[in-house]
């Protein structure tokens, strides 16, 4: 089931974020900063932060946003939502949520009017990229990252991974 979080799981939230934060080093070699707890909060008090609850346990989370100037660029003003960060609690990996993410996005991004769903991660991950491309998103190249300021730390002289999804 898909919700939007709230502020009691903040603590969950943070905790699945570690926790994908390490699995990401392990099989890539980049690492997710500490998010602040105030841009989590943030994006809850927005409703912008959603969860999967599988067994009343939170089983995956992610947020969006309605604009990605510094990632994005000129696209930037083209009507989409922006997914960022999906972490699934590993106790319940290969559940294909991505998959459920994209179906929820689709229908979200077309309810709020919107033509697309996109998403970026750090580029060199084929493996990645080959499954965002396997759930509907079209790969749309590499942009070196250069105006960061207010980005969590792996924007920083980061390269990212551009996806696209037509709704």
């Amino acid at each position: 089931m898909i919700v939007n979080t709230s502020l009691k799981d903040i603590e969950a939230v943070l905790g699945l974020y570690k926790m994908a934060s390490d699995f990401k080093k392990t099989v890539s070699g980049v690492q997710w900063p500490e998010f602040e707890k105030s841009m989590i909060e943030s994006e809850i008090e927005e409703n912008r932060h959603f969860k999967i609850v599988v067994d009343e346990e939170v089983a995956c989370v992610w947020s969006i946003t309605y604009e990605d100037q510094q990632v994005w660029g000129k696209q930037n003003t083209d009507p989409a939502i922006y997914i960022h960060r999906i972490a699934t609690n590993p106790n319940f990996r290969g559940q294909k949520f991505v998959e459920q993410i994209v179906e929820w996005a689709k229908k979200f991004a077309k309810e709020n009017h919107k033509l697309y769903v996109r998403m970026d991660t750090t580029a060199g991950n084929q493996r990645l990229i080959d499954y965002y491309v396997k759930c509907g998103f079209s790969y749309l190249g590499e942009k070196k990252m250069t105006d960061t300021e207010g980005l969590p730390d792996h924007y920083h002289n980061a390269t990212m991974g551009l996806f696209q999804l037509e709704v």
